[in-house]
């Protein structure tokens, strides 16, 4: 079976994920905030179903509610698949109220307001799948996201425990979710993974407390490196970008740069990566308002561009400018296509 799990990006839609990446290690996970992530998701996602209609499908959203309207379009394009000889089960699981008149027109739409969606999804697997070996340890990372994300503070020793997973996973932003989703998820679970090792001990939301700093250190570090934990985060961001630097690379005359999306406080990491890669002469980062971020180490002067290309400026290897026409996307190649076309167009009107 192949399996799709898209999920929210906060501590319960990852406590789902955190379940099922139990029963389907291999699967295929997804997170997305509200409204024009969800839609570009699922999208992503139904393209990857119609390459492996062969294959018995299993399409599962957690701690989404999903529109009235955007409901009936995904109902009907896996049942239009369905028709046509696919096999895929699709089921949402969630507890937002909001989701209620979607949960009265299709079935595959599951809402309880009295439970958290990692509750619903380990319930849910708990029932119709087997039980975990470690399922005493799982059922009190469980129980204490339910007391956190519904609030139940009278359940004190939970909701405590809670908390500190809150802030947990919520301050885990030393891997860009944006560019690296794929890492940061993994991190994140990994740090879930941590928690849940520590589920037993006496007052344990204290200990894990004590001991989040370093369980991110624990991740970052390579071979047991010892330093602090943001050229740790640099040193694991640059390897990151290098592992993917022919994706990410864009071109400006005869110079390569690098673009990232969303990656923000470039300064140490773009320095670091230029210095590591003398190949590439600059390093530009776009977040999802359309303000660029340029660095460059010498071989270019990245203010001229920057004024040239939306009206920008700042230092040759420092500056910085605001494209108003880019519209916000979650798909990588979109923006790497807009930065290009407008690289190639600046230097045609140079030529000219």
């Amino acid at each position: 079976m192949r399996f799709y799990h898209l999920s929210h990006t906060d501590l319960d839609g990852y406590g789902c994920q955190f379940i099922t990446k139990k029963y389907f290690n291999d699967g295929f996970f997804y997170n997305a905030n509200y409204g024009l992530e969800i839609k570009l998701s699922l999208e992503i996602i139904i393209e990857d179903i119609k390459k492996n209609l062969n294959k018995d499908i299993f399409l599962l959203i957690s701690d989404l509610n999903l529109t009235y309207e955007e409901s009936r379009r995904l109902d009907e394009t896996i049942k239009e698949l369905n028709q046509n000889g696919a096999t895929i089960k699709l089921l949402l699981l969630d507890h937002h109220g909001s989701g209620k008149n979607s949960a009265k027109s299709f079935e595959w739409y599951y809402l309880d307001t009295s439970r958290c969606a990692t509750k619903i999804t380990y319930d849910y697997f708990k029932k119709n799948y087997n039980i975990l070996e470690n399922d005493s340890l799982v059922s009190i990372l469980v129980n204490a996201i339910n007391a956190v994300d519904i609030w139940l503070e009278h359940e004190t020793y939970n909701f405590e425990y809670g908390k500190v997973m809150l802030r947990l996973i919520g301050k885990a932003n030393e891997i860009n979710a944006t560019l690296f989703p794929n890492e940061n998820r993994n991190f994140r679970l990994f740090l879930l993974e941590k928690a849940l090792g520590l589920a037993k001990e006496e007052n344990r939301n204290i200990v894990l407390d004590d001991s989040i700093h370093f369980f991110k250190k624990e991740y970052l570090s390579e071979n047991c490196e010892i330093d602090t934990i943001d050229n740790l985060s640099s040193k694991f961001l640059v390897k990151t970008l290098e592992g993917k630097k022919e994706q990410l690379s864009i071109f400006y005359k005869d110079h390569k740069g690098l673009l990232t999306y969303n990656l923000g406080s470039i300064s140490i990491p773009a320095n670091a990566f230029l210095k590591a890669n003398p190949d590439y002469d600059f390093f530009i980062d776009l977040n999802k308002r359309g303000t660029a971020s340029f660095r460059a180490d010498g071989n270019l002067d990245v203010s001229q561009v920057a004024a040239k290309i939306a009206g920008g400026g700042g230092h040759p290897n420092a500056s910085g400018c605001k494209f108003k026409d880019f519209e916000e996307t979650i798909i990588y190649e979109e923006v790497k296509d807009f930065i290009q076309n407008k690289l190639d167009n600046l230097e045609v009107r140079s030529k000219n």
